[in-house]
């Protein structure tokens, strides 16, 4: 008698499961059906696509290059090519060359990446300071010009001291001291000691930013009510304002350990001289010797240091927005009155922006009007070197400007970044379209980590990663390394990371409605993308593709591993300048280049209605 009761509860339960799990494939197969009608799933599984290829893929073929045996290295690797191995890893970390590949150079990184650190945070930090919360002169003024260091190429400023402080070690044209009878010492002309000063002061506005930025948002009425309490000054900024600053302090320095690690330029003018290796050099180093594996193995490395560093900084990011409601709407912003200290405040704003911006730019654009180094006669002026016919150099027979090559590397530039650029801004908005819009969560997520993923990879790893990939045929794809395609292929990735947080933010700030209505009135998608998510968003979108210009047309890392002579950059083509000790042309190519860095930030900002002095990217 109980069993019967028993079986028939069991039916019923396995019939009402069978119920819910009808249910719940029915609900599966009607949501699978109206994803498919939009044809946001489509564009949404096409790009994932597009950038597994052109992000994922690139990566993994590098990183397995570290561990497999690589062509032509059949003997030292102990295998036939092709063969998993642990040879590159044991030579890059434990072989006797293991401190000349990794160590010292890892070392060095760490050295300037700290000494930057302590100069850029000491500067940055105490000018935040003066321009968020003191009365001194000219706080506009400095707000922007203090940006300034951010806005050129960083090798711009190592130019300019190496056309200072440049002696014997290296030949070409004598350094300015030099000239003048002082003789500075290695330690002062190359390595470590003038490539942190140059991150440092290139690094600031960082710090001025981040820390600026939070300064301004803190209320002055905490202090004030320490100070009724009795606090002192000193226990005021220690125990009230640093804690409530530290995030985005920490932020600021977690950023600027990123920034170093990639850093290339700086490190290649001032360390080459002196053998003073830092772990981008290294890298280049092994690239242009084809140690390729090795140079995966370095390339992995920077990498992830990168990613943890900059996932740190994520973390720490989330725990900044614990301290939103400092600086509310009801909150105080006094300005502190520095009395007799106003003007040495200001003078301090003017000596860093002189040494930063004025002296290095000065010191560039007089090198390229004067025959002898430091001899300011009048006889000793010229303009051959911009737009002379007969400058009796080798390589270089007339002034800059007249310099076929440099037309050419001007529009491999134009042409490169700005094709790149364009493409980045529209495929930037069509992820933001998919992430905002497309019913598939999952894909929305994907498209939104991948496109993420070149901004915590250092440009000369993904570099490295480009041409792991594409310097031999795969499959369908030809090798495409010496042509423009893999320039603009490495760009287009790399600059995703700008060009798709433009798209998702415009995209999620446009309602549904103006789509819906024209789709009740018969618009198809592509007519309801052309004639009105672009024109809405036409500033999201020169915003999706100025960033990316400028950021491409001063950049140099990736370049230098992927451009070849005859697909040089005006980048490429001053560092072979530099190289050929030609330093009135090389001075003159980095000149236009931060010129065009310059006016097109500054363009950017009056097109897109941002100001960069009220934080990274407006």
């Amino acid at each position: 008698m109980s069993a019967e009761p028993t079986r028939v509860d069991g039916a019923r339960r396995e019939l009402a499961s069978d119920r819910v799990s009808t249910s719940r494939w029915n609900r599966i197969v009607y949501a699978v059906r109206i994803a498919a009608r939009e044809p946001t799933t489509l564009i949404g599984i096409l790009t994932a696509l597009l950038f597994t290829y052109l992000i994922i893929v690139p990566i993994v073929s590098m990183l397995t290059d570290a561990v497999f045996v690589q062509f032509g290295e059949e003997r030292r690797a102990g295998g036939p090519a092709g063969t998993l191995t642990l040879y590159y890893l044991a030579r890059t970390f434990t072989s006797p060359v293991a401190s000349d590949l990794f160590w010292t150079p890892l070392f060095n990184t760490l050295s300037i990446a700290f000494g930057s650190i302590v100069l850029a945070v000491t500067i940055g930090g105490s000018l935040a300071w003066l321009l968020s919360r003191t009365d001194m002169f000219a706080r506009k003024w400095f707000a922007t010009a203090l940006i300034v260091p951010y806005m050129l190429p960083a090798w711009t400023f190592a130019l300019a001291w190496t056309t200072l402080f440049k002696n014997r070690t290296i030949g070409g044209q004598l350094g300015w001291f030099e000239a003048m009878g002082l003789t500075p010492p290695d330690w002062l002309a190359y390595g470590q000691l003038p490539i942190t000063i140059i991150l440092s002061l290139h690094y600031a506005p960082f710090v001025i930013l981040l820390f600026g930025n939070a300064l301004r948002r803190f209320d002055s009425q905490l202090e004030d009510s320490a100070r009724i309490l009795g606090a002192r000054p000193l226990t005021v900024a220690t125990k009230i304002v640093l804690p409530l600053m530290l995030p985005a302090l920490l932020s600021a320095v977690i950023l600027i350990f990123a920034k170093c690690l990639g850093e290339f330029g700086v490190a290649y003018v001032l360390g080459l001289p002196v053998k003073f290796d830092v772990l981008a050099t290294s890298l280049y180093r092994n690239i242009s010797s084809r140690h390729v594996g090795v140079a995966a193995v370095l390339a992995g490395s920077i990498m992830l240091i990168g990613i943890i560093s900059l996932m740190v900084d994520a973390k720490l990011v989330k725990e900044a927005r614990r301290f939103v409601t400092i600086g509310s709407k009801g909150s105080m912003n006094r300005k502190a009155q520095l009395g007799i200290f106003r003007m040495p405040a200001s003078a301090f704003a003017a000596l860093v922006f002189a040494l930063s911006v004025g002296l290095p730019l000065l010191t560039l654009a007089l090198s390229t009007v004067m025959k002898v180094p430091a001899q300011f006669t009048p006889d000793n002026f010229t303009l051959d070197y911009w737009i002379g016919t007969d400058v009796h150099t080798v390589a270089l027979q007339t002034g800059i400007l007249l310099s076929p090559d440099l037309w050419n590397a001007a529009w491999n530039s134009l042409s490169i970044v700005g094709l790149a650029s364009i493409t980045s801004g529209l495929l930037g908005l069509l992820v933001g379209y998919v992430v905002v819009r497309t019913p598939i969560r999952p894909l929305g997520t994907f498209l939104r980590q991948v496109t993420f993923l070149p901004y915590l990879v250092p440009g000369i790893a993904f570099a490295a990663a480009y041409l792991s990939l594409f310097a031999v045929p795969r499959g369908p794809i030809p090798a495409l390394y010496g042509t423009v395609f893999i320039l603009m292929l490495a760009l287009i990735a790399e600059q995703m990371p700008y060009a798709s947080r433009a798209g998702i933010s415009a995209m999620m700030q446009l309602g549904k409605d103006p789509e819906e209505a024209a789709q009740i009135a018969g618009a198809g998608w592509f007519r309801r993308l052309v004639m009105i998510v672009l024109p809405i968003q036409k500033g999201s979108l020169a915003t999706g593709i100025l960033l990316p210009f400028i950021s491409g047309m001063k950049g140099l890392s990736l370049f230098v591993v992927l451009a070849v002579p005859s697909t040089d950059v005006l980048t490429t083509f001053s560092l072979r300048l530099v190289d050929y000790h030609y330093t009135q042309a090389a001075n003159a190519v980095v000149l236009i280049v931060a010129a065009i860095a310059y006016f097109g930030t500054v363009l950017g900002q009056k097109l897109t209605k941002t100001n960069l002095a009220e934080g990274l990217g407006g």
